[in-house]
């Protein structure tokens, strides 16, 4: 396994330049992550005969890819940057990507921002289009882990979040210390193993909303489970005694929010 735990130094983050222009890998699994999750959103409404217009379906996505970038890129900075506040008087450079006259492109991006610009974006949407929330979020539920596992293997690519150092065989040498390939472990739990689970119970959903409830727990579990591997952010450490990460407090939310909101739509479907 030699050369799998001194992959970093035999492989490039950028996958290639246009000119001045790098284009790092990580993009390109972000802009594939969408691509996917779009796709397996169109799977889903054709294969199963939901009723949404192509239109409309389309429509929708265009919003709420709208919603995940600046949800992700505002929560990123919200949540793990203590500096956020020198944002406030020029907004306009959460989203600029270039630095002392060089383009760097827009590093860091929050799931659990994404998730909230993503849910805004939908409930908006819905108001607009007069059509159930829930209905297109269970949609969501199974589509958004397909394309997820390219997000983390994004992460990997790009030597970022990664994981806390170890002796296991498989461990990843960043920097000289041996550590786990967390973001492999969260493609696998997060995007993976979600997917197959929300896939095969996508048909038994009793109630618009049971999806997206589901998946908010789940989500929370693999994200929990996965972070026990990977390293804290280092400008925030950990966290509540000294052993939870960011992510993690995030996650438990999370699943409280999933529980709450199921039985609040069950009980309000059997009225």
């Amino acid at each position: 396994m030699t050369f799998w735990n001194h992959i970093y130094e035999h492989f490039d983050p950028i996958a290639f330049s246009l000119g001045s222009l790098k284009v790092h890998w990580y993009g390109i699994m972000y802009v594939t992550a969408l691509v996917v999750g779009v796709m397996m959103a169109k799977h889903i409404v054709k294969k199963d005969h939901l009723p949404i217009s192509q239109s409309l379906l389309d429509n929708y996505i265009v919003w709420v890819e709208v919603g995940v970038i600046i949800g992700a890129r505002i929560g990123y900075l919200l949540f793990y940057q203590p500096n956020f506040s020198q944002y406030l008087t020029q907004p306009w450079q959460m989203f600029n990507p270039f630095h002392d006259g060089h383009f760097v492109g827009i590093r860091g991006m929050s799931f659990h921002g994404a998730l909230l610009g993503f849910l805004i974006a939908s409930t908006l949407f819905s108001y607009r289009h007069k059509i159930n929330q829930w209905f297109l979020l269970d949609i969501a539920a199974v589509a958004i882990p397909a394309g997820y596992v390219f997000g983390r293997i994004g992460n990997f690519l790009n030597q970022e979040l990664v994981g806390r150092a170890t002796d296991v065989s498989w461990g990843i040498y960043v920097n000289g210390v041996l550590r786990h390939p967390s973001q492999l472990y969260e493609a696998f739990l997060e995007g993976i193993v979600l997917f197959a689970i929300m896939y095969a119970i996508r048909k038994k959903k009793r109630f618009d909303g049971q999806l997206i409830s589901i998946y908010l727990m789940l989500y929370g579990l693999a994200r929990f489970s996965a972070e026990m591997f990977r390293a804290p952010d280092p400008q925030i450490g950990y966290i509540y005694g000294g052993w939870m990460t960011k992510g993690q407090e995030f996650s438990i939310l999370m699943m409280i929010f999933g529980a709450i909101l199921y039985f609040v739509l069950r009980k309000r479907s059997a009225q």
